[in-house]
């Protein structure tokens, strides 16, 4: 008989498999909300379902956010509503983005053992911190790019104590450059 946390991991993996993101981060918020620190697969499917789950609607915002510069080009009455859908997918991306570095700050990280998991889990808290930061502007951007940079630094001390060739360590400072840049 499987543990509550081996059948949401397998679920997850039959989510994947069958490409259903949304299904696989509900399966991930189980686990992770069982305040343990979880398992180098169990790192990586959380980390796969929120990726597909922002990377599309990330993608959608910027085809929509192109779309509204080119207003010259659009109606008032469709760049309205191309502004009205830019918005819902803003929406969409602040919960997800919300959820993810909430799940982050209360679950996972307190309880992370590893510096592997510490540093895995800080750069995902930046990554999500950023990706709010992308699409907000002037005083709005501030707060979600301060909480990245605060992650990121974080981060980076528990990967001094990696080798520098550990792809975790590598993959932190990626995407700390992607921050700054």
């Amino acid at each position: 008989m499987s543990s509550p946390r081996e059948l949401a991991v397998f679920m997850a993996r039959v989510a994947e498999q069958s490409e259903r993101y949304n299904d696989m981060v509900n399966y991930m918020k189980q686990v992770a909300c069982m305040n343990v620190e979880l398992t180098v697969e169990e790192r990586n499917l959380l980390s796969v379902a929120y990726k597909n789950v922002v990377g599309t609607r990330r993608a959608s915002w910027r085809v929509v956010h192109a779309l509204t510069q080119n207003s010259n080009q659009n109606s008032k009455e469709q760049l309205d509503a191309l502004v009205a859908y830019k918005n819902e997918i803003e929406k969409e991306l602040t919960e997800v983005c919300t959820e993810i570095t909430d799940l982050l700050d209360k679950h996972l990280i307190p309880a992370c053992v590893s510096d592997e998991a510490h540093v895995f889990h800080l750069k995902l808290l930046g990554d999500y911190h950023r990706y709010l930061a992308e699409f907000r502007f002037q005083e709005s951007k501030e707060e979600p790019a301060k909480n990245a940079r605060a992650a990121y630094e974080n981060a980076q001390k528990y990967a001094a104590k990696l080798p520098s060739t550990h792809p975790i360590r590598l993959g932190l400072a990626l995407n700390f450059s992607v921050f700054y840049y």
